[in-house]
């Protein structure tokens, strides 16, 4: 690998850092802040919850849209990083605002909500689709994708998990109110995430030569594009079911911790856990990649997930049984994602050779059509999962008491006060957790499941074929 190539891989991985942990904010934990800091009521949290997945599937929607938009792009900076400067000024600027304290109440609260959640979603869109498409543009070698994936998941999970293990913190450390420590901690993600995108910006070099014989992608080409690339769909319906599993899982984390296991804190403990579960079977990944092919790889990581959601779902709250079912699940998670991404990338090449047209923006297009999609699906069954359950007017009762707290000097009155939240969270019993425990590792397990038996049946580009279609594109 010569030194430019070796820049290009560190270079683009690092730019997941910050874009990562403000897409974890927002996408994870931006319904935790409503319901636990701005502490909205069942209404308020119905309609934010519908217009949440609406506006996610309709972003969704339009995101072959921005593809074409992007693979049309042409200028003496390529195509991908001037809608990657673009987009993530823009999400970091509706990040803050979406955590911003403006006073607002009732319906102009929702109102601005909605605006600010809509617009957010639409800004991501052109960072991420422009940052993901740079990639298959760096190098068409499947080692050298591999390793460049590694690294790029390795970030994304750094920035991730770092959001994750701070979250439940924010406040402490901050030393100030819960809206006013939340308003900050995006303002600095904002910051991380704008300096590492400048990092890919300035220092990824990508093979333009395909961009100088580009043909213009029409409406119907975009449709083409993604409809008669059948390995494309078929991932595309992979990873849709893996991550509509995957993010309904994560979202429920907060909830489970404090009103499950009784305990908030140990989320930090075990998010870190996770973190390091995750990191590492990335960086293990080219040894497992080097024995084994991918779909030896995909088997045994699924294996490996069914057991864990086995052992977390019968686990009774008995944290050793959380902590192995965690690792193990989260380590063959890991392993998927970075599969899934490769998937992707292998896509584009065998839709350029079966279509005879290069649309690697369109292509990637899917990934956050299906991370959106994944989001949405989670949002809707963690707002019903919490209403159905009840959860929800304790988390509002919490909320109002711990806004209470803020004013209040007398230790005496604090203590009062903590023994209610306490009180209220140890009422959380029986069905309420059953409920949340099914929406949170049953419905996840199956979705799971479904997307590897598609991809089992309809997925056929293995190594040898890739190798081919390489070979015959290169003598066109």
């Amino acid at each position: 690998m010569d030194k430019q190539m070796k820049m290009n891989k560190y270079c683009f991985g690092l730019g997941t850092v910050g874009r990562d942990a403000v897409y974890t904010l927002i996408s994870m934990y931006l319904i935790t802040y409503l319901t636990e800091v701005v502490g909205l009521s069942d209404a308020q949290l119905a309609v934010i919850g519908g217009l949440m997945v609406v506006f996610r599937v309709f972003d969704a929607l339009n995101d072959p849209v921005m593809g074409t938009i992007v693979d049309n792009t042409k200028t003496r900076w390529g195509k991908f990083k001037p809608w990657i400067v673009f987009g993530t000024i823009t999400s970091g600027i509706l990040t803050v605002l979406l955590f911003s304290d403006l006073g607002l109440n009732g319906n102009g609260y929702i109102a601005f909500f909605a605006v600010a959640y809509l617009c957010w979603g639409m800004a991501y869109t052109t960072n991420d689709i422009s940052y993901w498409s740079l990639m298959p543009a760096i190098s068409k070698d499947q080692k050298v994708r591999e390793g460049i994936g590694a690294i790029a998941r390795i970030c994304a999970n750094v920035g991730m998990f770092s959001v994750v293990v701070l979250y439940t913190m924010v406040p402490d450390l901050f030393g100030m109110p819960a809206k006013k420590s939340y308003f900050l901690f995006a303002v600095i993600l904002v910051i991380i995430m704008w300096i590492f995108q400048m990092v890919t910006v300035f220092g990824v070099k990508e093979d333009r030569t395909e961009l100088e014989k580009q043909e213009h992608t029409s409406l119907k080409g975009m449709i083409e594009a993604l409809v008669k690339n059948d390995q494309l769909m078929v991932t595309a319906v992979a990873m849709a079911l893996f991550m509509i599993g995957y993010c309904t899982t994560t979202s429920f984390g907060v909830y489970y911790f404090k009103y499950a296991y009784k305990n908030e804190g140990t989320y930090m403990v075990f998010a870190a856990v996770l973190g390091v579960a995750q990191l590492t079977a990335l960086s293990i990944f080219p040894l497992f990649s080097k024995k084994y092919t991918r779909k030896q790889l995909y088997t045994g990581a699924m294996l490996a997930v069914v057991v864990a959601y086995i052992l977390f779902f019968f686990s009774f709250e008995k944290l050793p049984v959380i902590i192995v079912a965690g690792l193990i699940l989260f380590f063959a998670q890991a392993f998927i994602q970075l599969l899934m991404l490769l998937f992707l990338a292998d896509a584009v090449e065998y839709g350029e050779w079966k279509l005879k047209k290069r649309n690697e923006s369109v292509s990637f297009a899917v990934q956050p059509f299906i991370n959106k999609l994944g989001g949405a699906v989670g949002t809707a069954v963690v707002t019903a999962t919490l209403i159905i359950s009840g959860i929800n007017p304790v988390s509002q009762q919490i909320t109002e008491i711990e806004a209470a707290m803020e004013t209040l000097t007398d230790p005496a009155a604090i203590s009062a006060a903590q023994a209610q939240i306490d009180a209220l969270i140890n009422g959380v019993v029986g069905s309420p957790i059953w409920i949340m425990k099914m929406a949170m590792m049953i419905l996840p397990l199956i979705c799971i499941v479904a997307g590897f038996v598609i991809y089992n049946k309809k997925f056929i580009i293995d190594e040898k074929m890739y190798a081919q279609i390489v070979k015959e594109l290169k003598t066109e």
